[in-house]
């Protein structure tokens, strides 16, 4: 049993690996330290048995330090960011100050509690990042390595290169036992509906436009989040201090293909279930027409990069990581959980996270 801090666990990705952890880990006890801003909710992990949720900025570096001295913490696994490239654009700062500030905060808190206390208590930070911190792929360029040099090319992505090199930096100055592990784009269960995934599936299902960014081929690779959680488990359980993973779906797919993807298995799934034209009688299915019918073309994203991959080699060959899904399932499994849960998200348009 052992004491483990989740920074952002009520956010997307934090939450769904709390429920993972939960899972895997049924003894140890979960500290979610979030600031339930717009993206985190409290209803993420409600009613789950072995997890307090303690709502505070990673910015209070005395709030960190009490957590991990009061609670026997030994381990802290870093969701907490402002992740939206476009909220970026407009506002800057906001990521500078989580992405930089809070995460150097978590650090100072660590090292003075796990190495300047001499507890002696074997420990990890391990910080969650994101591709983007390599830049922008050509079409023909080698997927982005864990050498790749850093080129991050909007605010978010520079804020999260900051807090990657400040992770690192800790590690080999102080010998604070961190790990980083670089994902590619996450979907799932609990996203909240400002990604294109469960933005443009809510819209499907609604009959507002899906707009597409500039000519619709942008690249990414997709990473179902339970797939994810996975490997952050395997780099906790057996990755080695002061290295770096990337994790990635190995589905790597133009923006069109995967709004496409999206469209015909909204479309697909109420065929199949007519009770859904009563639920939701905005969709284009309803009328007989295609999802597809929603798109609409709009000014591409300033700085937009064109095309992320990710060679994850390193993970599938030290840890025994594998994604279990292709889209087409994981998108399909999301499908299912966004129906099956309407009131959750519903919830988040009328404001009420609660």
């Amino acid at each position: 049993m052992k004491n483990i801090i989740v920074t952002g666990g009520a956010g997307f990705i934090g939450a769904n690996f709390v429920r993972h952890w939960r899972q895997k880990q049924p003894d140890d006890t979960i500290i979610v330290l979030d600031a339930l801003t717009y993206a985190g909710n409290p209803a993420n992990i409600a009613g789950m048995d072995g997890v307090e949720l303690v709502e505070g900025d990673i910015c209070d570096t005395d709030l960190v330090r009490k957590l991990l001295v009061e609670r026997h913490v030994e381990t802290i696994v870093h969701f907490a960011a402002e992740s939206h490239v476009d909220r970026s654009i407009t506002g800057p700062d906001a990521f500078v100050t989580t992405n930089v500030i809070g995460t150097h905060s978590l650090l100072k808190a660590a090292k003075s509690v796990w190495l300047d206390e001499g507890s002696g208590r074997p420990h990890r930070f391990h910080h969650v990042s994101t591709d983007e911190v390599y830049g922008s792929l050509g079409p023909n360029d080698p997927a982005f390595s864990e050498t790749t040099p850093y080129a991050p090319n909007s605010p978010y992505s520079a804020s999260k290169a900051a807090s990657d090199h400040l992770v690192r930096a800790y590690h080999h100055t102080y010998g604070l036992e961190t790990t980083i592990s670089n994902c590619s784009n996450n979907y799932g269960p609990y996203q909240f509906p400002e990604k294109l995934i469960p933005l443009f599936l809510l819209n499907a299902l609604s009959g507002r436009n899906l707009p597409i960014y500039g000519d619709g081929m942008n690249v990414r690779d997709w990473l179902h989040v339970e797939d994810h959680c996975v490997g952050i488990e395997l780099i906790l359980k057996k990755g080695r201090p002061g290295e770096v993973y990337n994790v990635g779906g190995g589905q790597e797919l133009p923006n069109i293909k995967v709004i496409d993807e999206i469209c015909a298995t909204v479309d697909a799934a109420f065929a199949a279930n007519p009770d859904l034209a009563a639920r939701f009688p905005g969709a284009p299915a309803v009328r007989g027409e295609p999802s597809s019918s929603l798109k609409t073309y709009v000014e591409d994203r300033k700085g937009h990069d064109r095309r992320y991959a990710i060679d994850e080699r390193k993970i599938r060959t030290e840890l025994g990581y594998a994604p279990a899904r292709d889209f087409p399932q994981g998108f399909a499994e999301t499908l299912a959980w966004y129906l099956a849960n309407e009131p959750w998200w519903r919830a988040l348009s009328l404001g009420n996270k609660g």
